[in-house]
């Protein structure tokens, strides 16, 4: 049988010892668990970016991983931690949008995590990672079945960088969900929501600057040239070859984008 697998999203970054116990939590409860880093560089509070890497990522993961993503701004607050159940995985993180790419995307049933025997026995008011997720997840990983954790709600958190909102005929505005290394600016556009941008003319507006132009490689792009090129996970990017579009548009994840098609 395999090892129980668990993976870790956070913003928490790698100077600090928090990712450390957090998969020492992991490993107390379950130490035949496997734990994967998705990342740990999560711009911080970037919660749609963290909800972006999370729904790129699960596909790849086998049927049971067990997914912790903590981007938790509200820590202590009365947002809740919750539990999805989705696509034959499982889902751990707060209810605040860093999960509602998965949600909107899939079949899903949501429950508020609210058995307590499964966290540890003081919980923080500012590392819920540590005391409610990480053992919450092993003890999933370990085989508790979902219904243990809590009852199922529907009230949870909507968000609307989930997708394009409408504000006219053929008019919409988005988001900039991440950043890349590169620079690329990764939008909320997915192609098979918008495939008119691959047969006819389109202007898209990221922040103030607006570009017109598709392209199917980076190169393809002239030297300082800002273009749209549909990325690998299918959503509409904003990039510059051998340059950082996010540098030279002043945009950071969260900045809205205008998308036109004519």
């Amino acid at each position: 049988m395999r090892r129980p697998l668990i993976t870790l999203t956070t913003d928490f970054g790698l100077a600090d010892h928090f990712v450390g116990v957090m998969k020492g939590v992991i490993c107390g409860i379950l130490p035949a668990a496997h734990i994967v880093d998705i990342s740990h560089e999560v711009t911080p509070f970037a919660v749609s970016e963290a909800a972006f890497l999370i729904v790129q990522s699960f596909p790849w993961f086998p049927a049971k991983t067990v997914h912790v993503v903590v981007v938790d701004p509200g820590v202590g607050t009365s947002r809740r931690p919750i539990l999805v159940e989705a696509a034959g995985q499982y889902f751990l993180g707060p209810d605040n949008g860093a999960l509602a790419m998965i949600y909107s995307r899939h079949p899903s049933r949501i429950r508020h995590l609210t058995a307590s025997r499964f966290f540890l026995p003081a919980v923080s008011q500012t590392f819920h990672g540590r005391d409610i997720f990480a053992p919450a997840a092993a003890h999933l990983a370990a085989g508790t079945p979902p219904a243990k954790f809590g009852k199922i709600i529907t009230d949870y958190l909507r968000p609307p960088f989930e997708k394009p909102q409408r504000t006219g005929r053929r008019a919409w505005t988005g988001v900039v969900l991440k950043v890349d290394r590169f620079g690329n600016l990764t939008t909320n556009f997915h192609i098979e929501d918008f495939p008119a941008v691959r047969t006819g003319p389109f202007v898209m507006i990221p922040g103030v600057h607006t570009i017109q132009r598709l392209v199917s490689s980076y190169a393809e792009g002239a030297p300082g040239e800002v273009v749209v090129i549909v990325g690998s996970s299918g959503y509409l990017e904003v990039a510059t070859y051998q340059d950082s579009a996010a540098r030279l548009l002043g945009c950071v994840a969260g900045t809205p984008v205008e998308l036109s098609l004519y």
